[in-house]
């Protein structure tokens, strides 16, 4: 499958696209929370090289509740074109993921239907998109009929690689990239089949340039609508751009959450949707063996860490700070000791943090610093301790109970058993502790000497 040539212009930040450092002040601008959020959805995309195999149950909210749900548990029973088989069994999918099972049936049915999905990242929706988009074109026909959006160039780019990658098989089939620096000449009509692209760049295409009949397009996919919609512009252009389809066209859109104002935008852009949510997972800390340690400032802290560090090193532990000042102290003084630390902080750019995460999981180090913003959906299967060298709290200072169970949730995982250490350095810390513990209703014990045993144990 081929696609329109495409000039490179990764190092240019804009508001369509790139991935750009950020500066050093812990209050983020809206505009930094939007791009950590395309970082890391990125970030996720670099680091995956399988499907998770998600506990989440899904649950289908159908637009007609009387006619039957169907769910496939093999590609085959999808009746896709051969060429279309062969690209999926060629990427590695034997049998569709929990989300394909449910949405694929819907997603291909005739006449077409829209859906509103939630999933997380390495669920296997953007294979599921694409396969219903090139279930779709009439390679014949030598126009756009597919429209896909992404927040930024880099996550249109990866999209992309799955189209070319699934439409391998499917020489007829062509892609073309409406992201900024992509110059067309004025009036020019393309001929590509599916389009991919940022919301401003497909906007102008469809209306001032013209170079795509928004009204000959038969799906139209918003992806990772939640990081689209932190972008303050990126929301009006993706109603703009749907207004103008016709009023058959396809909808889908996915959300790796469903906040209240992603189902806002959602309900606006999606008509008569069909949709399918992904409970939410019990919060379950029984694998989880947690302590706290009593400290008097951060240096008593870091003196508690080395002492544990080698009943920690056994296995391998992520360690989590407030900021990315903590952080990069945190590991530098790590590393004066001895220790072999990598650290995970969010001035990198996202293909650095991806590097980093592949020599932690292939055990290169065995101790990874990190903040928050590079926590989210960081799954390494071998971790089985994490510390909280600063407790997770809120920008009102609250504990953030969310994050704390996101962050420990690191470890325990795959029925495996883990561990978490909390480092408290204060009366502030202490309450924030127990109001942790209240809301887990889970007793958090005092970490002693023999407990140190206890957790070479659990790491061997």
């Amino acid at each position: 499958l081929s696609t329109l040539h495409l000039k490179d212009e990764k190092t240019k930040p804009d508001a369509n696209g790139a991935v750009v450092k950020a500066d050093d002040n812990v209050e983020k601008t809206e505009d930094e929370e939007k791009e950590d959020r395309a970082a890391q959805s990125l970030l996720n995309k670099l680091i995956r090289s399988n499907l998770v195999d998600t506990t989440n149950q899904v649950e289908v909210l159908q637009r007609d509740p009387t006619s039957p749900l169907y769910s496939v548990k093999s590609f085959e029973e999808l009746r896709l074109k051969p060429q279309l088989l062969q690209g999926v069994y060629a990427m590695g999918f034997n049998r569709p993921s929990k989300i394909q099972e449910n949405a694929l049936p819907m997603m291909l049915a005739e006449p077409p239907q829209n859906l509103i999905a939630q999933s997380q990242s390495g669920t296997g929706k953007t294979a599921a998109f694409v396969l219903a988009m090139l279930s779709r074109v009439e390679p014949g026909n030598k126009y756009p009929q597919c429209l896909c959006l992404s927040p930024t160039y880099e996550l249109a780019l990866q999209t992309g690689k799955v189209i070319e990658q699934m439409g391998n098989f499917y020489p007829e089939l062509k892609l073309a990239y409406a992201v900024r620096g992509n110059k067309l000449e004025r009036g020019q009509k393309i001929s590509e089949q599916i389009v991919i692209g940022t919301p401003g760049t497909v906007l102008d295409w469809c209306s001032k340039l013209k170079f795509i009949d928004p009204k000959k397009i038969k799906v139209f996919v918003l992806d990772e609508a939640d990081v689209m919609i932190a972008t303050q512009g990126h929301q009006d252009q993706s109603i703009r751009i749907q207004r103008m389809l016709p009023r058959d066209c396809q909808m889908l859109l996915f959300s790796a959450t469903f906040e209240d104002s992603v189902w806002k935008f959602a309900q606006k852009v999606v008509p008569d949707p069909n949709i399918i949510k992904l409970k939410r997972e019990e919060e379950t800390l029984d694998t989880i063996k947690q302590y706290y340690v009593l400290c008097n400032n951060r240096d008593e802290k870091f003196r508690a860490l080395c002492n544990i560090y080698g009943a920690i090193t056994i296995a391998q532990a992520m360690i989590f700070c407030h900021t990315r000042k903590t952080a990069g102290w945190l590991a530098a003084e790590l590393s004066r000791e001895g220790h072999q630390v990598a650290l995970l902080s969010g001035e990198m750019m996202v293909e650095q943090r991806a590097a980093v995460i592949e020599r932690f999981r292939e055990g290169k180090e065995k101790v990874l610093v990190t903040t928050n913003v590079c926590a989210r959906g960081t799954d390494v299967e071998q971790v089985s301790v994490v510390i909280n060298f600063d407790l997770p709290v809120d920008k009102d200072g609250n504990p953030d109970n969310e994050t704390y169970l996101h962050r420990i949730g690191r470890t325990g995982r795959f029925g495996k058993r883990g561990l978490a250490i909390n480092m408290v350095d204060s009366k502030h810390s202490m309450n924030i502790l127990n109001r942790i513990q209240e809301h887990f209703n889970k007793k958090i014990n005092k970490l002693d000497t023999d407990d140190l045993d206890e957790i070479e144990k659990i790491n061997n």
